[in-house]
């Protein structure tokens, strides 16, 4: 590298709920994947956290935009936006010479030709010049420390916000895998609607998200039980304001049908895993990532279901974008990265 580099190295997890961007090893971006646009002209108000406190309390001139549903980039335009706006946030960009950019990007298992297409002109747009992806499961993999290019196998599940990826790993490759879209935002879709029928009040995403975090549970019997949490809200029918204290057990029982989907896709996966990997995976265990993983109980109620152990990931919210870091220094090593 020469002294006037124009090269700017970054790697890139471009969530559902959260984007992280890793540069120089360290995390310089971890910002809910939101954008605010002025509904006039287009332009950007506020990128990441900023636009996600506007969320849901804009006036008819702002709107504010998640460009991705399910892992996948639903609205191209704000996409891209977003990402730029990301990018800036990393700094060191000299005005006069934008750099070129070394991305790595990536991806939920289950994408398609177009998803990936969408994928990569966004990064294009957005200043990528040599743009690689990997997938998410490989990159939780790698994130947690697991060497992937060995003979041997190992399962990752990684909840996030809008996929669950479910895949057994061996020899830099995916063997078996399972992209399902229930995620962290069916969960918050579950408790939304739960509120409502139960106790007939309105709640927006962002309060189903604080119940989530404060008495989310995938157990009703848990050994350290979380305190009630107070939900303040209006009642549907008259909407007067109500106070309404919610139980981890009442979570629990409104989150079964979708942790019951889940189940389903990790036990789908362990049926087209090969005898000798799923030797491997029952010896090593199954590893849990993505913002799901912090889900109370979780790991226990799997462990419980397939008679396996499932081990919550250090840090489980950046391993993907960990992994994705340690891909972008490995760029001519991994042959498993995507052009």
């Amino acid at each position: 590298m020469g002294l006037f580099s124009f090269t700017q190295e970054i790697a890139m997890d471009l969530g559902t709920a959260n984007t992280v961007i890793i540069h120089n090893d360290k995390i310089v971006v971890d910002q809910p994947s939101v954008v605010a646009l002025d509904r006039r002209t287009d332009k950007v108000i506020a990128v990441g956290e900023k636009a996600r406190q506007m969320h849901g309390k804009t006036h008819e001139n702002i709107r504010t935009i998640r460009p991705l549903r399910d892992g996948v980039i639903a609205d191209f335009y704000a996409a891209e936006l977003m990402i730029r706006g990301m990018i800036k946030m990393v700094g060191g960009q000299s005005k006069l010479f934008p750099p070129a950019l070394k991305m790595v990007i990536c991806i939920p298992s289950g994408s398609t030709e177009v998803e990936l297409r969408a994928v990569r002109d966004s990064a294009e747009h957005a200043g990528g010049r040599d743009v690689y992806m990997i997938y998410e499961p490989m990159a939780a993999a790698i994130g947690i420390g697991i060497d992937v290019e060995v003979p041997e196998g190992n399962m990752i599940v990684d909840i996030g916000g809008g996929t669950t990826e479910i895949a057994v790993i061996s020899l830099g490759g995916i063997v078996s895998n399972k992209s399902i879209r229930i995620a962290g935002d069916d969960l918050n879709a579950d408790i939304m609607e739960y509120m409502g029928r139960v106790h007939n009040v309105r709640v927006g995403e962002r309060t189903a998200e604080l119940i989530k975090i404060n008495v989310g549970a995938a157990l009703t019997d848990l050994i350290d039980a979380p305190e009630d949490y107070v939900v303040h809200a209006p009642n549907r029918m008259t909407a007067l304001p109500t106070e309404i204290p919610v139980s981890y057990q009442e979570i629990a029982h409104s989150l079964e049908k979708s942790i019951s989907k889940m189940e389903a896709a990790i036990l789908s996966a362990l049926e087209q895993t090969p005898p000798e990997l799923y030797a491997d995976v029952v010896r090593r265990g199954i590893f849990l990532t993505g913002g799901g993983a912090l889900l109370r109980g979780l790991d226990k109620r799997f462990t419980d279901k397939f008679n396996i152990k499932f081990h919550i990931a250090e840090d489980p919210l950046h391993a993907v974008a960990r992994g994705t870091g340690i891909a972008l220094k490995n760029v001519d090593k991994f042959s498993f990265l995507m052009r």
